[in-house]
């Protein structure tokens, strides 16, 4: 796959689940460099240049977030909420990725500016499948604003 070579930002907090990620990515060729975030606050320090990123290159963002919705320190909703409040962040692509099957976290998900719901498979293939969908969609396919 010919894709984007920018980062793709992973915000997880079960290993499980950011390990199934990492290998459904690897397993489809996607080859960006991938920063893991295990919570909302590491997510924002890492989009927002503070904490330990404090001397990262803001103007090397992601060419994609995949965001779950249950995290400790700050919710999924709120680093969405923070990310599309900030000129620098707010057209970042974000893929709510999570296990979530509330309705109310789909309606806002989307109402909070995402730009996709995707509910976790639970089978490692369709994980795999749903990867690579993300992968050629998102990472290919998707024209973005530079």
């Amino acid at each position: 796959m010919t894709m984007n070579k920018k980062a793709i930002l992973l915000v997880e907090d079960n290993p499980d689940d950011e390990e199934l990620t990492l290998r459904g990515l690897r397993t489809n060729n996607i080859a960006n460099d991938i920063v893991v975030a295990h919570d909302g606050v590491e997510a924002l320090e890492y989009l927002f240049g503070t904490g330990p990123h404090a001397n990262r290159n803001l103007a090397e963002q992601p060419a994609l977030i995949l965001l779950d919705l249950k995290l400790p320190r700050l919710d999924g909703l709120e680093v969405l909420r923070r990310i599309r409040a900030d000129d620098h962040t707010r057209l970042l692509p974000v893929v709510i990725l999570t296990s979530s099957k509330e309705e109310r976290d789909l309606v806002e998900s989307y109402q909070l500016g995402a730009n996709s719901y995707v509910r976790k498979p639970v089978d490692f293939n369709q994980f795999c499948e749903a990867a690579k969908q993300l992968g050629l969609y998102w990472l290919v396919l998707n024209e973005v604003v530079s």
